[in-house]
């Protein structure tokens, strides 16, 4: 049976995907069975046929050396640069949540430990017009636990602390927090991870700098963060 973990971000470029890349390549480098998911992707551009690239499956593929199958990541890709809801709403092909949850456990089968990332922030809406589905459905409704990715940077303590005490109140389990664009040495950066562990009551797990090609976070944590 796999395990399962679900990577929410306090908002729209904090880095998700690229931390994400780099969870799932020190799975696959620890010998571990590493399996990738996304219920929709935004802002794809197209391949010379039409068809849309699933832009930040190919980059966490590319980075963390899995060798499952783009078809397999997420099944539903948008061209425009917005919310998945809104993307739909253009282009057509609105999100299901059967259809998630189908593809989220072909992915289970075929792999031992399984990251599934998020849409923008816990409050983005996934679909709307047909169904209304928020992130935090998804997460429910696939019984999944969190990691938290932040920007390291200026406003972080107040956008940490209103995501993790939002997730608190309906009841989303959170494992701790990633920092992404982190300067060693920076003292405000420095000090927004006292603040924000002093605040939320969870643990800082791994600061990721500018440029990095691994995460600094043993294997054997970074496992234990996944649940059945």
């Amino acid at each position: 049976m796999s395990r399962k973990l679900f990577i929410v971000g306090t908002g729209t470029d904090v880095g998700k995907t690229y931390v994400t890349g780099l969870i799932l390549k020190k799975l696959k480098e620890s010998g571990r069975r590493a399996g990738y998911y996304k219920a929709a992707m935004s802002g794809n551009e197209r391949r010379r046929d039409g068809t849309l690239i699933p832009g930040d499956a190919l980059h966490v593929k590319n980075v963390s050396g899995i060798d499952q199958l783009l078809e397999q990541m997420c099944p539903y890709i948008y061209e425009n640069a917005v919310s998945p809801h809104l993307a739909s709403r253009l282009e057509g092909n609105p999100v299901r949540m059967d259809v998630v949850e189908k593809g989220f456990r072909e992915v289970c089968a075929a792999c031992d430990y399984v990251t599934m990332e998020g849409s923008g922030g816990i409050l983005c809406p996934v679909c709307f017009d047909e169904e209304e589905i928020w992130l935090e459905d998804v997460i429910a409704r696939l019984h999944l636990s969190c990691l938290l990715v932040a920007d390291a940077g200026l406003g972080t303590i107040n956008n940490v602390v209103l995501t993790a005490e939002y997730m608190r109140s309906r009841e989303i389990p959170l494992k701790g927090i990633i920092f992404n664009h982190f300067h060693a040495g920076n003292e405000m950066e420095e000090d927004n991870v006292r603040m924000c562990e002093h605040r939320t009551g969870l643990k800082v797990l791994a600061c990721v700098e500018e440029g990095a090609t691994d995460l600094a976070m043993d294997e054997e944590t970074l496992a234990s963060l996944y649940e059945l």
